[in-house]
């Protein structure tokens, strides 16, 4: 097998297949009927919509969280990874997430064009906080 051969299968490649397979296949994809309290937003730069439905427990953890909308890989990937991540976290642990966090999540930093889209769903979230607080 020559170099010309070898698939590269860096660190890169590995976030670049969990973002893809987190849009193309979405963890917790899913209105919910009974949540404590849902948000909705728009990404008017690029037309992703998301809307977040959260179901706390006990200690204002968070039981369930689901979303649904519509949007390009980066904003569909990272409300995945999110579900799964802030599930079982409280309010204000949510709260305290930043951008950093999501860059984490996803393995990578976007461009800027793309920033928008990754903090789409933690700004719905969080939006969905503040107002659940009030």
């Amino acid at each position: 097998m020559t170099a010309q051969n070898i698939e590269p299968c860096g660190e890169a490649d590995v976030y670049r297949e969990e973002i893809l397979d987190h849009s193309r296949q979405p963890r917790n994809k899913q209105v919910m009927i009974d949540a404590t309290f849902k948000s909705q937003r728009r990404n008017m730069s690029c037309g992703d919509s998301m809307e977040i439905f959260v179901k706390l427990g006990e200690g204002e953890k968070v039981a369930q969280l689901t979303f649904d909308g519509v949007g390009c890989a980066i904003s569909q990937a990272t409300a995945s990874m999110l579900t799964e991540e802030a599930t079982g976290k409280t309010l204000d642990e949510i709260m305290a997430l930043s951008e950093r966090d999501i860059f984490e999540l996803l393995g990578t930093e976007v461009g800027p064009a793309r920033i928008r889209c990754a903090m789409l769903a933690l700004e719905t979230l969080k939006k969905g906080i503040e107002e659940y607080r009030k």
